[in-house]
C-alpha cells in the first residue's frame, strides 16, 4: 500500500488508473479505523481495481472545539489496518493540504438537515459536504463507500451528489456491531472500561423497542426508549456516577428522515438514537420496517 500524504501524488496516482480505465473506490475515514471500515475496505476491495483509503481528521465538521481535539488520531495503526483489509492508497494529508484557501462554501440540503444531528450540530453537514467533495475531486471514485451508522450522513451525501452531479456510485454498508452489540465507533475507545461495559444497553434498548413496535405506537415506543435510557441509572446501579443522557431518538421515514407518527406512514422506518455516556457521544440505528432478514 501506498501512503500519500499530498494531492498532488494522489492526483498522480489516480490520473493513472483513470488512463488505464481502472475502477476506484473510495473509503473516507477520518482514522482510528475499527471492524467497521474495515468492513468497507473489504467491500471497496471485492468491487474495485483500485482502493483509496482516506484518513483526514475535518475540522470544518466540529461544532464542538473541545471534541476536535478529543478526536482519536493513530494514523500508523491505521495504515497498517487499510493495508490489512486490502487498500492501495492512503491518503493522510494536513488540514492546510486538504484546505490551501479558507472555506467559503456552504451546502444547504433542505428537510433532511433540519432534524436530528442537524439542529444539534450546527454546521457540521455542510463541513462533511465540503470534505467528500474535495475528496470525490481528488479521487474521482466510481463507488464511495458509507457505513449506515451515520444514517443521516449518507441521505446528505446522497443528496449532495444530486446538487453536483457526479456520476458516482453511493454503496451504503451494514453496521458492524461488537459481541455485545455496541456499534463500533471510533468514538469507542474513550469510554472508560465501566462506561463501555455498559454502553451495550443502547442497543439493547433499541432492540427491544422493534419488538414494542409490534403492539405499541410510534409515540409509546419513542418515549419509552427515551424514559428507558434516562433513567437506566435509577433502575440499575451504576459506577462513578455514569448515566446515559439521551439527546434525541426519532423515528423516522428512511428515505426522507421526517419523523413518523404512524408505521403506515413509510414503507421504511428507521430510529436513530444520540446518547451521551462518560462524556461520549454515542450514535446507533436500527431498522423497524422494513424487518431485518
Amino acid at each position: 500500500m501506498q501512503t500519500f500524504t499530498t494531492t498532488a501524488a494522489l492526483t498522480a496516482a489516480i490520473n493513472e488508473a483513470k488512463q488505464a480505465n481502472r475502477t476506484i473506490g473510495l473509503v473516507p475515514t477520518m482514522g482510528a479505523l475499527h471492524e467497521g471500515h474495515l468492513s468497507l475496505i473489504r467491500r471497496a476491495r471485492q468491487e474495485n481495481d483500485l482502493v483509496v483509503v482516506s484518513i483526514f481528521v475535518n475540522p470544518i465538521q466540529f461544532n464542538n472545539k473541545e471534541d476536535l481535539a478529543k478526536y482519536p488520531r493513530t494514523l500508523e495503526a491505521d495504515c497498517a489496518a487499510a493495508a490489512s483489509a486490502g487498500a492501495d492508497i492512503a491518503f493522510a494529508p494536513s488540514v492546510e493540504e486538504m484546505y490551501p484557501e479558507p472555506v467559503t462554501t456552504v451546502y444547504h440540503f433542505g428537510p433532511i438537515e433540519e432534524v436530528m444531528e442537524g439542529p444539534r450540530r450546527p454546521g457540521h453537514f455542510s463541513g462533511v459536504a465540503v470534505v467528500v467533495r474535495r475528496l470525490f475531486d481528488l479521487t474521482q471514485p466510481t463507488r464511495a463507500y458509507f457505513g449506515e451508522k451515520d444514517f443521516q450522513q449518507i441521505a446528505i451525501i446522497r443528496n449532495l451528489l444530486e446538487q453536483i452531479k457526479y456520476p458516482i456510485e453511493l454503496v451504503p454498508c451494514p453496521i458492524v456491531r461488537a459481541d455485545d452489540g455496541l456499534a463500533l465507533s471510533s468514538r469507542n475507545m474513550r469510554l472508560s472500561p465501566e462506561a463501555r461495559a455498559v454502553a451495550p444497553n443502547i442497543y439493547a434498548t433499541l432492540v427491544q423497542a422493534v419488538e414494542m413496535s409490534e403492539y405499541e405506537d410510534v409515540e409509546s415506543v419513542r418515549d419509552w426508549v427515551l424514559d428507558t435510557l434516562s433513567t437506566f441509572h435509577e433502575v440499575n446501579s451504576l459506577p462513578n456516577g455514569l448515566r446515559f443522557e439521551p439527546e434525541y431518538f426519532e423515528i423516522v421515514n428512511d428515505t426522507t428522515l421526517q419523523p413518523i407518527n404512524d408505521w403506515n406512514d413509510a414503507p421504511g422506518v428507521v430510529g436513530c438514537i444520540a446518547v451521551w455516556l462518560d462524556g461520549v457521544r454515542l450514535i446507533d440505528v436500527i431498522r423497524f420496517l422494513p424487518e431485518e432478514e
